[in-house]
């Protein structure tokens, strides 16, 4: 076995390209998980750093591993060969119906959460989650807000199929999933009562998704990267439309693309249904988060 994992090892060290915004996957950590994975005890690759690796009980096993390293090194996604993500310390399933979680939409989830904190010493915070995916935005909430009343909605109906085996893998059923497009799902009964809206939504340009490394573009569903012409389109309406649903007081809280920031930042600032408008940098320094109160 040990022979094994060094061939392996050297094939990933010499040929493996890991992209920036995956930054927890090198040669090793992908091995492990997909070692893991070819035991049939799958993990995040998170969650495969730790711990031995598990026997694998037969040629069959062995097999499989050298075809899914191969199939890593031909560019499909550590996360879809192995099934699983990781986000804010949930063990996700991940599947190529929705967009893998990214380590900097952490930032957002750690800001929703705070942002939550005083609302819920008042009454059960009442949470959407729009363009939810895989839904790890939503299930992240609930499950550090416990007393939340938590919605998560997309366009994608596969996607929400995923979310709901993440639920039920979870056990979040308390989290609610609904099919349309951003707010639609959520009608007058909604209008005002709302703490949080949040959501991480597509924001690349059109033009540039054909630019995207093959292991995004070729792989991850376009629906949800892919932000239109400007790449704000999404954005705006989600500006546009939830002053709707949130209470004086409550938050809009999202992620924004690199140099999108203080452009959404302004736009904020000049509109009167918003009183006060924050942003939060990753560690480049580059604003990735926007939380704005209403009024």
């Amino acid at each position: 076995m040990d022979a094994l994992y060094d061939a392996l090892h050297a094939r990933l060290s010499a040929s493996l390209q890991t992209l920036p915004d995956k930054p927890r996957e090198n040669p090793e950590t992908a091995l492990r998980a997909l070692w893991f994975a070819a035991a049939g005890e799958p993990r995040s690759v998170v969650a495969a750093a730790q711990g031995a690796l598990p026997p694998l009980a037969d040629d069959g096993a062995r097999q499989s591993l050298a075809r899914m390293v191969e199939r890593r090194l031909a560019g499909e996604p550590l996360a879809y060969l192995t099934g699983r993500g990781h986000f804010m310390g949930l063990e996700l399933l991940a599947g190529p119906d929705a967009l893998i979680p990214r380590v900097e939409t952490e930032l957002l989830a750690r800001a929703c959460v705070e942002l939550l904190r005083p609302a819920t010493a008042r009454h059960p915070a009442r949470v959407v989650d729009v363009c939810t995916g895989s839904g790890n935005l939503a299930f992240a909430i609930a499950r550090q807000v416990p007393d939340a009343e938590v919605f998560g909605a997309d366009i994608s109906a596969e996607a929400l199929a995923l979310a709901a085996r993440n639920r039920e893998h979870l056990d979040l059923p308390r989290v609610e999933l609904r099919c349309g497009d951003l707010l639609s799902p959520f009608g007058a009964g909604f209008d005002g009562t709302v703490d949080l809206v949040a959501c991480a939504p597509p924001y690349i340009l059109s033009a540039k998704v054909e630019q995207m490394a093959p292991e995004i573009s070729a792989h991850e569903p376009r629906l949800a990267f892919d932000g239109g012409p400007l790449g704000v389109g999404v954005l705006l309406r989600l500006l546009e439309e939830s002053p709707r649903l949130l209470r004086a007081g409550g938050w809009l809280a999202f992620e924004a693309g690199l140099g999108q920031g203080p452009a959404m930042r302004r736009r904020l600032e000049r509109d009167s249904h918003y009183d006060e408008v924050r942003t939060l940098a990753d560690d480049r320094g580059d604003v990735r988060a926007i939380l704005a109160r209403r009024a």
